[in-house]
């Protein structure tokens, strides 16, 4: 693998959460290791962070051994941890849209995202996106749908459907979305992350996975039928499966993604598996972007204990996607 020199570029999330003392925490655990710049206001930085500002990505290189190579990006007011502001939210936005433009300029190899409230910008800002990953898929257009996978050294796995109430999962779990979101996940496994033939396991939305229509019938109507379908075509996979079966040691070495039907069906075991090292990847954009797999954590914000390490995952895997693409 030929990892790239250009930088990962960070946007700065919710100044009033952790993103910024990760993003320093994580800067300080690489040291170098990857060529990384942030994307925000110097003022909301943990109060003794080495930092530089910098004019281009060109110059965060030579930077990293010794100090964090800050972009600015001047916000309208400071940051008080914990505590959302409205007049930030234009800010947290924008640093997103500038990173995203950064990426799809070739200045930057890839974007890792810190986490942003959808609260505060809806409040702040108007923000008519249901998450982060939505919005992201808004900025890249035509050229890409957003599919989440959440990624770690012990599980990968890829909820086809996400942010939406678990009554609603039957009706939005259509044929076209299944179909498109195993097309997307096998493409990127391919592409991001080196893997010629990707094996991929695909979760039944019922318990025992129907059990032959006993317990729900959407596995058997279609489930099954399109699962064979993409394996004739010589896709490696298998399915539906019992969810409840899928995740053990011996399960998961049988495959390199496991694809879920709703949201806990896939968030559940790798936040158990590794909580503290699971990243959020985004398939499908025309750009490589990441991000650590918590919240902004208003509770813990600004005391110092918020721990940098699945931001630093997030970091590593972008630049290691990158090498491979």
């Amino acid at each position: 693998m030929n990892l790239p020199d250009k930088p990962v570029v960070i946007s700065c999330g919710e100044p009033a959460g952790i993103g910024p003392e990760v993003a320093a925490g994580a800067w300080a655990m690489l040291r170098g290791e990857v060529p990384l710049a942030w994307v925000g206001d110097p003022r909301h930085l943990p109060a003794g962070t080495p930092f530089e500002e910098i004019t281009a990505l060109s110059e965060a290189e030579s930077l990293c051994s010794r100090a964090l190579p800050v972009l600015a990006h001047t916000f309208a007011r400071p940051a008080t941890p914990g505590t959302p502001d409205a007049a930030n939210a234009r800010g947290v936005i924008h640093a997103i849209e500038r990173c995203v433009g950064l990426v799809q300029s070739g200045e930057a190899s890839a974007l890792c995202t810190a986490p942003i409230n959808k609260k505060a910008l809806i409040e702040g800002a108007g923000f008519s996106y249901p998450g982060h990953t939505e919005y992201l898929g808004a900025l890249a257009g035509d050229s890409g749908r957003a599919v989440m996978m959440l990624a770690s050294e012990a599980l990968r796995v890829v909820p086809v459907t996400i942010h939406i109430a678990l009554k609603d999962v039957p009706a939005a779990l259509t044929p076209a979305l299944l179909r498109s979101t195993i097309d997307i996940t096998h493409t990127d496994l391919q592409n991001r992350f080196g893997i010629a033939n990707p094996r991929i396991a695909v979760a039944g939305l019922n318990p025992h996975a129907g059990e032959g229509g006993t317990m729900g019938r959407e596995e058997t109507d279609w489930i099954a039928a399109l699962i064979d379908e993409l394996a004739a075509g010589g896709m490696n996979i298998t399915g539906p499966l019992p969810a409840d079966t899928m995740f053990h040691p011996a399960a998961r070495a049988g495959y390199d993604v496991a694809l879920c039907m709703y949201h806990d069906q896939a968030l559940i075991p790798i936040k158990t598996l590794d909580f503290d090292r699971g990243v959020n990847v985004t398939l499908g954009l025309p750009f490589i972007r990441t991000s650590p797999d918590h919240g902004t954590a208003f509770d813990i914000a600004g005391k110092g204990i918020a721990s940098p390490v699945s931001m630093c995952e997030a970091i590593k895997m972008a630049h290691r996607m990158a090498g491979s693409s």
